[in-house]
């Protein structure tokens, strides 16, 4: 019960990690508000928790809608956020739209500073952490996902910035960097185009059946989140089956 007491808040809960995470703080104690764009998921979410949580959807290119999250959710104070909500799409990058690039700068690194930025009054209040949601794609090149990639290296930075720039307020900002996770976006069916499979093949996992389940994520945020993780901070944690080892 490492969450007794606490007011959380997780962004992209309908599905995957988000809904993972939120099932895993809920059976620690955590007192939730879960927010996503698909409410019928978020729903279904609530469906499985310990608890009743409140649900608030939001729209992840929408600023204010973003802000609006951090007020239904800091209405009886703030202790946690984690930063889950995603966007993945790729492809040959000379066939890439500008309009997609922008789009998933949007939703997976600007609302990232966002939620942050509205949250971290209350995070100074209560001493609280933020828990971001990166990508081994924050911390290689990875062909085919230059917009996906730009992204979450802008998460890492977003993290480690706020990191150091609110240590001394007592708030803890770190990021979960995954592989391959077993989600509907992870596991989304490859796009068009001209596509070397030898240079995806390159980001593959190492360890046998190395791809992550949800729930496997969802560990690493309990930790990062709870008071076990008190000295750590401007950390971006690797889960990824070995992708990254070479």
């Amino acid at each position: 019960m490492r969450f007794k007491g606490k007011k959380v808040l997780v962004t992209g809960a309908a599905s995957g990690i988000g809904r993972a995470t939120a099932i895993r703080l809920a059976s620690e104690g955590a007192t939730l508000t879960i927010g996503d764009i698909n409410e019928a998921g978020l729903r279904e979410t609530a469906t499985m928790l310990d608890g009743s949580p409140r649900i608030q959807p939001f729209n992840a290119a929408d600023m204010q809608s973003c802000r609006t999250l951090v007020e239904a959710a800091a209405s009886d104070g703030l202790d946690v956020v984690c930063n889950i909500s995603g966007l993945l799409k790729w492809g040959p990058s000379e066939e890439f739209s500008v309009e997609d690039f922008e789009h998933l700068m949007t939703v997976n690194a600007t609302s990232v500073f966002a939620i942050c930025q509205a949250a971290l009054p209350y995070l100074v209040k209560s001493k609280g952490c933020i828990v971001n949601t990166a990508s081994t794609a924050a911390l290689q090149g990875i062909a085919y996902t230059i917009a996906y990639s730009a992204s979450k290296h802008a998460v890492a930075a977003i993290t480690k910035g706020l990191a150091i720039e609110f240590s001394s307020k007592g708030v803890r900002i770190n990021a979960i960097c995954p592989g391959h996770v077993n989600t509907p976006m992870g596991n989304s069916p490859p796009p068009p185009g001209d596509v070397d499979w030898s240079l995806v093949m390159r980001n593959a996992p190492k360890l046998a059946d190395g791809s992550c389940d949800p729930k496997d994520v969802a560990a690493m945020f309990a930790y990062l989140a709870s008071d076990e993780a008190r000295k750590v901070t401007g950390s971006l944690f690797t889960i990824d089956g070995g992708q990254l080892a070479g």
